[in-house]
């Protein structure tokens, strides 16, 4: 059993920056792929970035590339998403998921999930 539990969400300007983070409890966390997705109002859930259970292989939506940076640190359980240069567009809810052993990007099937938090970019 996986928990997840993201923070680091709120309202920023355009062109500002966010950094979130996801707690996980669990002693396998390390052998889990994770990945940070995101729902805007009336659209689906989608992909932003992934990341292997090594850290090693990662994957962008290419609307963030460039801009967002995603890691994780298997000694604290913890995965972050470094969100640069925002735009109005990035305005979504946003969710961690984890899923044990690889994630298969840009698939949403994931086995645990967090509650999700809330990031609002203003114009």
């Amino acid at each position: 059993q996986v928990q997840l539990v993201e923070s680091g969400g709120g309202l920023v300007q355009a062109g500002g920056s966010l950094r979130l983070s996801c707690a996980a409890s669990g002693r396998t966390f390390s052998r889990y792929g994770v990945g940070w997705l995101r729902q805007a109002p009336g659209k689906e859930r989608g992909v932003v970035a992934t990341i292997s259970w090594t850290g090693i292989t990662t994957n962008y939506a290419d609307s963030v590339k460039g801009r967002f940076t995603i890691s994780r640190d298997n000694a604290e359980n913890t995965v972050s998403l470094q969100m640069n240069s925002l735009k109005p567009e990035d305005t979504a809810v946003y969710y961690c998921a984890a899923r044990y052993g690889s994630t298969r990007y840009p698939a949403i099937d994931y086995d645990y999930w967090g509650q999700g938090t809330q990031v609002t970019v203003s114009s």
